[in-house]
């Protein structure tokens, strides 16, 4: 176990800044990127609901979260703020990312009750820290991040906070539903200590078209 969380942090340690580099450079850079862990999200999908009636639509609903994660960073302009989409993508990324991280830690340090048989792993302590920490991070990036220069984090923030952690973990749920369904533990080898591109980006599949969604309804 102790091993298992030494790979996952260092993982991560290396991944995010990577990842950061991507998405804040944007343009070509952004674009491969998302390409990218587009096509190894498919092989993962595919890989694992190749037999299964559903992995037409797996693929179908794959093909429109990343167009909308695209979306988000590279054409949403509001009131011609050009950074405007990186701000809301990093905004999703990071409260999908802490979500993850707090449910992790919490799940593990408090166990208790198990939240649903569908994803056996998940605990309510789990779901809280989710939660907490998805408030803790989103705020500090509100308020040490250049991006986000004369932002405020205010009762708005806190609420758009708590609806894309809780589509988040309901992302995660599903997914890990789809994985015990195909009997496997990940969907991939990829990142050592957490799995394939589809386990750790689980959240923000679902994340990014609730968000995109709710942009083409209101906006």
């Amino acid at each position: 176990m102790k091993l298992e969380i030494v790979k996952r942090i260092l993982s991560s340690l290396a991944l995010i800044p990577i990842a950061l580099f991507f998405i804040i450079k944007g343009s070509f850079f952004f674009t491969f990127f998302i390409a990218t862990c587009f096509l190894i999200t498919l092989y993962e999908w595919h890989m694992m609901s190749k037999k299964k009636k559903y992995n037409i639509f797996g693929f179908i609903f794959l093909i429109f979260s990343f167009y909308s994660v695209y979306f988000i960073r590279n054409e949403l302009q509001i009131q011609s703020l050009e950074k405007h989409g990186l701000m809301i993508f990093l905004f999703i990324v990071v409260v999908c990312v802490s979500t993850d991280i707090g449910g992790y830690v919490f799940g593990k340090l408090f166990k208790g009750p198990k939240l649903t048989k569908i994803s056996p792993n998940k605990t309510y302590a789990g779901v809280f820290g989710g939660y907490f920490f998805s408030i803790i991070f989103t705020y500090i990036l509100y308020n040490y991040s250049e991006i986000f220069t004369d932002q405020y984090f205010g009762i708005d923030e806190f609420v758009w906070v708590l609806i894309i952690s809780t589509v988040s973990q309901i992302g995660d749920i599903i997914i890990s539903y789809f994985k015990r369904l195909s009997k496997i533990k990940d969907t991939g080898k990829l990142i050592p200590g957490h799995g394939g591109i589809l386990d750790r980006i689980d959240g923000m599949l679902f994340a990014f078209p609730f968000y995109f969604i709710f942009y083409l309804i209101f906006y």
